[in-house]
């Protein structure tokens, strides 16, 4: 078998194409559940645009993955889960009633077994006809939270909330750093379970203050929005005493926020008083006030644009041959 970490690495050069901010950390989340999906089954799910989803239409990878979760449980005799699904593997077409059906399964396994929230759950149709991708990621990031809890390989992500609890319990100092919003008890690992889980391989290709400043670079106000380091992967934003963390995935900045993810620039969109609403481009800062008018000098004004005048119905005739359909009276 493949080693499941191998060729991680080079995934970094592929290019990743430009997206709004507000849709950014979606795209970065399904490129690493890609990465992480390939390592383990050896996939070739591409990672942005519909293939994601579309690679995963047929139900078969998650029904595999839910019983590879099942596996890991019952080998550490964890509390959950305790059934796996059954589910037809082969000669399944996307958007097919077998399809459905598979995806139907992993769903209620998700709900019954893992007992994901219904706020990080999907319908079948999210992912069969590709409705709602933000709802699919989110619940298959969190699956994969709970596998790696049981020992199991989990995504760049999961290892940066991994890593981000263990400074966070050794500085528990730190309360002005927002807390992750998950019960306690779920987020450690199952009794048995390995201290350390496998690794995916680091991919990080630029140095994370360097990505920091080029993002805040994009802002030309005289004053902008502070954002100043305190550690490694830490740092203070605003005029307040707040603490985030920050991480690079990919090409992406990444902001660990509550219990999930979001993409610098986005967070960037909703903090920075400066920057503009997510329906405008997010590097644009307000325009410059208008030169004072000066005794003596026109302010230019926008051409003028009259109606036509109105013509009375009776006036109206019928148009003769040279002439212009009105009545001179």
């Amino acid at each position: 078998m493949a080693d499941p970490v191998a060729g991680i690495a080079g995934s970094a050069a592929k290019s990743v194409r430009p997206f709004r901010s507000s849709e950014a950390y979606v795209e970065a989340m399904k490129e690493d559940l890609a990465d992480w999906l390939n390592a383990l089954y050896s996939l070739g799910l591409p990672g942005s645009g519909d293939g994601f989803l579309t690679g995963l239409a047929t139900g078969t990878t998650l029904c595999q993955h839910a019983n590879a979760v099942t596996k890991a449980a019952r080998a550490l005799a964890a509390a959950r889960p305790t059934r796996g699904v059954a589910f037809q593997a082969h000669s399944v077409a996307p958007g097919s009633f077998m399809a459905r059906d598979n995806v139907a399964s992993f769903i209620g396994w998700c709900r019954a077994e893992l007992g994901v929230p219904e706020v990080l759950m999907f319908e079948t149709e999210d992912l069969v006809l590709r409705k709602n991708e933000k709802s699919v990621v989110l619940c298959l990031l969190e699956v994969a939270r709970r596998g790696a809890r049981l020992g199991l390989l989990a995504p760049r992500l999961v290892q940066f909330e991994q890593e981000i609890e263990r400074e966070l319990r050794a500085t528990p100092q730190a309360s002005s750093v927002p807390a992750a919003e998950e019960d306690v008890t779920e987020i450690a690992a199952a009794p048995g379970a390995p201290a350390r889980t496998p690794r995916m391989t680091p991919n990080d290709i630029r140095n994370l203050d360097e990505l920091v400043r080029e993002i805040l670079g994009k802002c030309t106000c005289p004053d902008q929005f502070p954002m100043i380091k305190v550690s490694e992967g830490k740092y203070r934003v605003g005029d307040s005493s707040l603490l985030i963390f920050v991480r690079v995935l990919r090409n992406h900045v990444m902001v660990r926020v509550g219990g999930g993810w979001d993409t610098l620039e986005h967070y960037l969109d909703k903090h920075d008083p400066c920057r503009c609403t997510s329906s405008s481009p997010a590097t644009s800062c307000p325009p410059s006030p208008a030169p004072a008018a000066t005794p003596g000098t026109v302010t230019p004004q926008p051409p003028q644009h009259r109606a036509a005048p109105w013509v009375p119905a009776a006036t109206i005739q019928p148009l003769a041959p040279g002439g212009s359909g009105l009545t001179t009276g």
